[in-house]
C-alpha cells in the first residue's frame, strides 16, 4: 500500500498511525497539496490527502473511509455484544468530535496563513474558533469520564488532532484549558506507533 500526503496533516497522520497499529507495511510518499499540486493531480484529481493506493491499485480518499476499509479487511474486531456496542458508540462520539476539531483547526490555519490579513473576515474567524473550542471542550469532558484505548480510532484521532491544533494554533488553544486532552495526548505520543509517525 502507498499512503500519500504530508504528516503535518492530522488526517494523513491518523491513517499512518492506524496502519502501524494494524501492522500493515506501507510506503509513505510525502506529497504536498500545495507545493506538489500538479504531481498529486496525476494520482488523485481531487487533490485531497490522505490518498491511499491499495495493493490492487484502487485509490481511496478521506481518512475516515480509509480507516473503515482498513478495519473491515485488516482489523480484528470482536464479536458484537451490548458492551461492545456501547463502547463502539462512545468511540464514534469521540472520533466525530476529534474530526470536527481537526476540521476547524485546519480552517483557521488556512485562513490565517493563506488569506491576506486585510481580507480575513473576523466574524467567521470567531465562529470557527468557537466551534473549535466547543469540540475540544466536549472531548475534555468525555476524557474526564474515561479514556479510550490510545490505539483505537478514537484515541488516535484525539491525540493527532490535539498535537496538530497545539502546534499550529498556540495562541488559540492552551494546555491549561484542556488538561485531560493534553495528558492523554502526551501519553499517546510516547507510544511506538506514534513515535514511528512523527508530526513533521
Amino acid at each position: 500500500m502507498i499512503l500519500i500526503g504530508m504528516l503535518d496533516s492530522p488526517y494523513v497522520r491518523r491513517v499512518a498511525i492506524y496502519l502501524k497499529v494494524l501492522g500493515i507495511h506501507f510506503e509513505h510518499r510525502p506529497i504536498s497539496v500545495f507545493s506538489d499540486f500538479d504531481a498529486l493531480t496525476k494520482i488523485n484529481p481531487a487533490v485531497k490527502v490522505p490518498t491511499l493506493i491499495t495493493d490492487d491499485n484502487q485509490v481511496l480518499i478521506d481518512s475516515t473511509l480509509i480507516i473503515n476499509y482498513l478495519e473491515k479487511y485488516f482489523g480484528h474486531s470482536p464479536a458484537p455484544t451490548s458492551a461492545f456496542r456501547a463502547e463502539e458508540l462512545r468511540d464514534l462520539h469521540l472520533t466525530g468530535f476529534a474530526l470536527a476539531a481537526c476540521e476547524k483547526a485546519v480552517q483557521l490555519v488556512y485562513e490565517q496563513r493563506l488569506r491576506p490579513e486585510g481580507k480575513q473576515h473576523q466574524p467567521w474567524l470567531n465562529r470557527v474558533t468557537q466551534q473549535l473550542h466547543g469540540a475540544w471542550q466536549t472531548l475534555e469532558n468525555g476524557l474526564r469520564e474515561s479514556h479510550p484505548d490510545m490505539l483505537s480510532v478514537a484515541g488516535i484521532s484525539i491525540a493527532v488532532a490535539w498535537s496538530f491544533t497545539e502546534l499550529m494554533l498556540p495562541d488559540t488553544v492552551t494546555r491549561a484549558l484542556y488538561p485531560e486532552v493534553t495528558g492523554f495526548t502526551l501519553l499517546a505520543e510516547q507510544r511506538p506507533e506514534f513515535l514511528a509517525i512523527p508530526l513533521s
